[in-house]
């Protein structure tokens, strides 16, 4: 796989969701205006915009930290292009299954977790920190996977959007996989990366609820 140089489209998108936010918390009927409604056919800019629209400061902070974290792994993986266009798709289909699931949504949780099912199947053995014990990416992968189903099944705080995660979590598996199979040198994707506990742990127990 051609390596190209990052222009640090991860640091861009975290930037937009602060600045969203503030606006969010500066203006009356922002939020509304563009988080995702049942209106969304009829005000199609909400797919995208919901994206970077948030709950509230806590909401923001840990889908940051999560963004910044795997989307700069991610971004210097396969090119900012690449990842430009990759987090912005994932992010507006995420929203577009939510849409038949949920009254309304917003966050970016659905387009940060179809970066981590990427990084699942591009680096599987890359360490990652989940209820303080360490293991593969594919096996948090595997984790997430296994507490978004229960989510959406009643298990857990209700007030997350599960079948948007998973939804994410699956277009991430499948990017993943076509890069694999498109860019198969090993090279790319055998060098180890751990990350670092406490940040993984705090992101999952947010959106996880637990």
């Amino acid at each position: 796989m051609t390596i190209t140089i990052k222009k640090y489209y991860t640091l861009w998108f975290a930037g937009i969701c602060v600045a969203v936010f503030i606006l969010q918390n500066f203006f009356s009927g922002f939020t509304d205006m563009f988080m995702l409604t049942g209106d969304a056919f009829s005000k199609p800019w909400q797919f995208l915009t919901a994206v970077f629209l948030h709950g509230g400061l806590a909401h923001l902070l840990y889908n940051l930290l999560a963004l910044v974290v795997f989307g700069l792994i991610l971004e210097g993986l396969i090119g900012s292009k690449k990842f430009l266009w990759f987090f912005l798709i994932s992010g507006v289909v995420a929203n577009g299954i939510s849409f038949f699931w949920y009254p309304n949504a917003l966050g970016a949780s659905g387009a940060i977790m179809a970066v981590m099912g990427c990084l699942a199947v591009l680096r599987p053995m890359m360490t990652i920190w989940l209820y303080s014990l360490p293991m593969p990416m594919f096996i948090g992968a595997i984790i997430w996977i296994g507490g978004n189903v229960l989510g959406i099944f009643g298990f857990g705080d209700q007030g997350v959007g599960y079948l948007a995660h998973l939804s994410g979590l699956v277009i991430g598996l499948a990017y993943g996989i076509f890069l694999r199979i498109k860019y198969p040198s090993p090279k790319v994707y055998k060098s180890r990366i751990s990350i670092d506990e406490n940040s993984v742990r705090n992101w999952e127990d947010e959106n996880f609820g637990r």
